[in-house]
């Protein structure tokens, strides 16, 4: 029970890694607050965490800054603190660089980097008390560009910047900026496993340990370790949880 009485915010978890965070960080203890816009999978999650510890829900979108500012605010009433906060939620469009356009951006800041950033700065006075951590997402998209995420790769390394910089100014108030840059067998990849298993079978032989990550298992368990008093020591750190697919230098 790492996580024990601690307070966190899971963005985008009804579903897919977001899921599987809550639930890993459910089973150490924590109360997670799920945040998504998908009501009836959210319902879900939430009956699957409470069955560990409790949890709340937000139905909200989170590209509107107000509605974090809320989310924040009701978490604190209720508990009384925040130790952690996870910012997941992201949308994009795959689209060739040459046919991404300014929409294609919005899109992708708007329900990725800016609710992260707009999370962070609501979260910092509350984390600043409880010394807590910021766990943020990264993506091969960008480390790699992988062709057709122009709009996501953008997003995902401003996410990165942004964390760096929390990092070092953060550093000195105790609290902990981290990311997870994953690969994991969500919904949409077992979806697209079924419609084309030639392509996915490729994938798969390109990733080292020869499998997609379990969502709470694999991804779940590293978020818990970056939520616990086990990660103290490291900030600014982008850890690939990608089955060795990306070798950071």
């Amino acid at each position: 029970m790492r996580l024990q009485g601690k307070v966190g915010i899971v963005t985008g978890s009804a579903s897919g890694i977001g899921r599987g965070m809550a639930l890993a960080m459910a089973k150490e203890g924590a109360h997670i607050a799920i945040v998504d816009v998908n009501e009836e999978k959210g319902k879900q999650t939430l009956a699957e965490v409470n069955q560990y510890t409790e949890g709340l829900l937000f139905i909200k979108d989170i590209s509107i800054k107000e509605n974090i500012k809320e989310i924040v605010a009701e978490v604190i009433e209720k508990y009384g603190k925040l130790d952690i906060l996870v910012n997941n939620a992201h949308v994009s469009r795959q689209v060739l660089f040459n046919e991404t356009t300014m929409e294609h951006f919005n899109l992708s800041f708007g329900t990725g980097f800016y609710p992260t950033f707009h999370f962070m700065q609501a979260a910092y006075p509350e984390l600043k008390k409880s010394k807590g951590k910021v766990i943020n997402f990264a993506s091969g998209a960008g480390i790699d560009g992988q062709p057709t995420q122009t709009s996501y790769a953008a997003a995902k390394e401003a996410i990165r910047g942004i964390s760096r910089v929390a990092a070092n100014e953060w550093g000195p108030d105790g609290i902990n900026v981290n990311l997870i840059s994953p690969i994991a067998l969500t919904p949409g990849v077992q979806q697209w496993r079924e419609n084309d298993p030639t392509l996915y079978d490729a994938m798969i032989n390109k990733i080292p340990l020869r499998r997609l990550g379990d969502p709470e298992q694999d991804i779940g368990r590293v978020a818990v370790f970056l939520a616990s008093s086990d990660s103290d020591y490291m900030t600014g750190q982008t850890l690939m949880v990608d089955g060795g697919t990306i070798k950071l230098r």
